[in-house]
């Protein structure tokens, strides 16, 4: 007999309208955003609240969920606006509001009927911290970063509430991200949306001396990027509730990329559990759209050197993502693509899609807006036809192939 598993929610960034419908329709079971006030993204694009609107209702209509962050550490002066915005989220259907601050969690609880979810930005850790949260009115904690799957374990099997875990994206050198080196340095602060990366600049060294050290590569303290997707499997017979993917700021490509290779983790482990067999092709795919190293950073208990970049690292723009679909002639048999990067006829490609597998081809014709046929594709969001039997549905995408 087949071990019956419980499945857990996909939980998905959309910094915008666009790469909210991408999420959903790349395989996420609820997507998290900010709106334009009380978020930790103040560089987001975000939703005002005509857009969120539209993205719930968006999602609903595909039975997923959306869950607004609401986490910034408020000061004063905000908190005479907090209660009409929430009253505003509660009205348009919001399915939790992820949050901080104990204030809000307070006034939120008192004054609505919003679920709670406790952000990471709490820096959750223990069991006793999770029981507090729990009797104030949260529904599902998101824990630290920082925390082993010991730590994990032991919240789960001792609270009794949801617990969502980070599964993959950028790392914070702080604790948690509650960083005060961009707010001293730039005046942009980190626990309020304007953080500006100061981890990842490049620095001097000095001795007690006063004099330089010069290495091979200037000194930096940035983090390696998070990825699990090889301990999805032992994260859900450990009772995880839901998986999170970093990103709001990222691609379309992107977050459809990462969406659909953990959907395809969780699936495959939860159809048949005891016959999984891990297809380690899918890190490839997710070093492919990413521009910085992966690695399971504190789940196994070593945190060390190697999840930190000390010595400089290469951040390459990512080139693979080539275009994507508007539309398919069944008549014509061509797909009509906007170009995201330079290719040219005879590139081998790849496409993929929301329910298409991917495939390669060959790229032996491309077609302009008036008709010519063309060689390169170098404009950016050109928009050519490219004749393919294959039919491929709005929002597939095209890659290089690797």
């Amino acid at each position: 007999m087949n071990k019956i598993i419980k499945k857990p929610e996909l939980l998905a960034p959309a910094g915008d309208l666009e790469r909210l419908k991408i999420a959903i329709k790349y395989g996420a079971d609820a997507v998290y955003v900010g709106g334009i006030n009380f978020g930790l993204r103040a560089n987001a694009t975000n939703f005002n609240l005509d857009e969120l609107k539209e993205g719930i209702e968006f999602a609903h209509k595909y039975s997923k969920k959306v869950y607004v962050t609401v986490n910034i550490v408020l000061h004063n002066k905000e908190i005479e606006n907090l209660l009409s915005y929430l009253k505003d989220l509660e009205r348009i259907n919001v399915d939790a509001i992820i949050v901080s601050d104990p204030a809000i969690i307070k006034i939120a609880r008192e004054n609505t009927s919003l679920e709670i979810h406790l952000s990471t930005q709490q820096s959750c850790l223990n069991v006793e911290s999770a029981k507090f949260f729990k009797s104030e009115g949260v529904s599902r904690i998101v824990l630290a970063r920082e925390t082993t799957k010991e730590d994990i374990k032991a919240i789960i099997d001792n609270v009794g509430i949801e617990i969502e875990c980070f599964a993959h994206g950028a790392m914070c050198a702080s604790y948690s991200g509650r960083c005060v080196l961009s707010n001293f340095l730039t005046s942009r602060d980190s626990n309020r949306g304007g953080c500006s990366q100061i981890c990842r600049w490049d620095f001097d060294l000095k001795t007690d001396e006063q004099k330089y050290l010069i290495g091979e590569k200037p000194f930096t303290f940035c983090t390696k990027d998070l990825s699990l997707l090889k301990y999805i499997p032992e994260m859900i017979n450990m009772g995880v509730s839901s998986f999170k993917l970093e990103g709001r700021m990222r691609s379309i490509y992107y977050v459809a990329t990462i969406v659909s290779t953990y959907r395809k983790v969780i699936d495959e482990y939860c159809s048949n559990p005891e016959h999984y067999e891990y297809n380690s092709n899918y890190e490839k795919i997710l070093m492919n759209c990413a521009n910085r190293d992966s690695v399971v950073q504190f789940f196994d208990g070593i945190y060390d050197e190697s999840c930190q970049y000390y010595n400089g690292r290469i951040e390459v723009s990512n080139q693979d993502f080539l275009g994507v679909v508007l539309g398919y002639d069944t008549n014509k048999k061509q797909v009509l693509l906007e170009q995201r990067n330079y290719f040219k006829k005879g590139d081998i490609v790849e496409f993929f899609g929301p329910n298409t597998a991917p495939f390669t081809f060959e790229i032996d014709k491309i077609i302009d807006e008036t008709d010519c046929e063309i060689d390169i594709v170098r404009h950016p969001r050109q928009v050519v036809k490219i004749p393919i039997s294959k039919e491929l549905e709005v929002d597939s995408m095209m890659r290089i192939k690797r």
